[in-house]
């Protein structure tokens, strides 16, 4: 006889409600109220796990956190074109998942204290990601920039890291957030992201990254 799961806890069922709810709907338009009414729960109970709105949100943000932290740590092993564009689609794919941060990220931060001074930790941990990238592609020999360079270049990088969602919305405003449409949309991201080392990539690399380009966009 097949052993049986143990149920979810409640507290962990409301984050993935939660989640999914912020995500389809943008967290703005989403009360605690629908939460409760999604899962079949009281409010009362919700509350008993999660007292605020903001609670749930800093919450969902800290296991964001958590998981972008072990991605992070792997920038030091790229080398190749191919370890970066499979590093920055994993990224792509991490905010895809919380994407209702990035959606709706001036407004959230705008409400929430410590999300704010959470999310420069966040932006500051990517920075430094990015530039070990930078440095283990010009240690790869793919890639001449110099110190000065790389400063501009990893902060444009994380621009677009932080706001190719708002981009790809504003596009499309009735279909871009859709998850059936996420594949292209992060192909894309990890492409433009890159495309911003082109004038430093050698040659050979440089070919290569538009033949992953074609590859995984077809």
């Amino acid at each position: 006889m097949a052993t049986k799961k143990p149920p979810r806890r409640t507290a962990e069922r409301i984050l993935e409600v939660a989640l999914e709810l912020f995500n389809r709907f943008g967290e703005p338009n989403v009360s605690t109220t629908l939460i409760s009414a999604e899962m079949r729960i009281s409010p009362g109970n919700l509350y008993y796990h999660y007292p605020a709105k903001d609670e749930l949100i800093n919450a969902l943000f800290k296991r964001y956190e958590t998981a972008l932290n072990k991605l992070l740590a792997a920038a030091d092993s790229v080398r190749h074109v191919e370890d970066a564009w499979l590093f920055f689609h994993m990224l792509y794919e991490l905010i895809w998942k919380h994407r209702f941060l990035y959606r709706d990220l001036n407004d959230l931060l705008s409400k929430n204290r410590r999300l704010e001074l959470d999310f420069q930790r966040v932006m500051a941990s990517k920075e430094q990601a990015v530039r070990q990238v930078l440095a283990g592609l010009k240690y790869g020999g793919v890639l001449s920039m110099s110190a000065r360079e790389a400063g501009p270049c990893a902060d444009s990088m994380v621009v677009l890291l932080s706001y190719w969602l708002s981009f790809e919305y504003v596009r499309d405003p009735r279909h871009a957030l859709e998850p059936e449409l996420a594949g292209a949309a992060l192909m894309r991201g990890a492409f433009h992201l890159l495309s911003l080392l082109l004038p430093y990539l050698e040659p050979v690399s440089k070919e290569h990254l538009f033949a992953l380009a074609g590859k995984y966009q077809t």
